[in-house]
């Protein structure tokens, strides 16, 4: 099943997922602080390496701008410990097993690589504002210059 993006403007579908460490965490947690909820697809992958690490190098700044950060795939809780330690990782990556969240973030979609389809999380990042509406979404991310981009937008709320 695909479901398409929220909205900009729309309150922000509720999140409630175990965290490294196995503490839920719940959007709701977070009302009048903005949040980054990044999905990506798998830990330990170059890609998703670097955007983690990324979002790490820049967490000072998105703190001082009141900006929590969250990432959300479908990998285990064991795993997310693992990728954090590995990559010393300063922000909560969040397990969502059975996809619930993913499926109502429109981010779980048909993909194809060396022309098999399967499905999979779709590397999509949101910026939820401190009201609980979704401020902005970038769709299909493209890790390079993506976590620069996704601070200054947070500056601005």
């Amino acid at each position: 099943m695909t479901t398409a993006l929220p909205e900009v403007g729309q309150t922000a579908p509720a999140v409630s997922l175990p965290r490294d460490g196995g503490e839920i965490v719940n959007l709701a947690d977070y009302a009048g602080q903005p949040v980054v909820l990044y999905f990506y697809p798998k830990d330990a992958t170059p890609g998703c390496t670097k955007q983690a690490i990324g979002f790490t190098d820049l967490a000072h700044e998105f703190e001082e701008a009141g900006v929590a950060i969250l990432g959300v795939s479908k990998d285990s809780v064991a795993k997310h410990e693992k990728f954090i330690a590995k990559n010393n990782l300063s922000f909560a990556l969040l397990s969502d097993e059975d996809n619930d969240v993913c499926e109502r973030y429109g981010v779980w979609k048909e993909k194809s690589m060396y022309g098999k389809k399967f499905m999979g999380i779709e590397r999509t990042t949101f910026l939820i504002g401190a009201d609980g509406k979704i401020a902005q979404i970038w769709p299909k991310v493209k890790v390079p210059g993506h976590v620069e981009a996704v601070l200054e937008a947070a500056k601005s709320l």
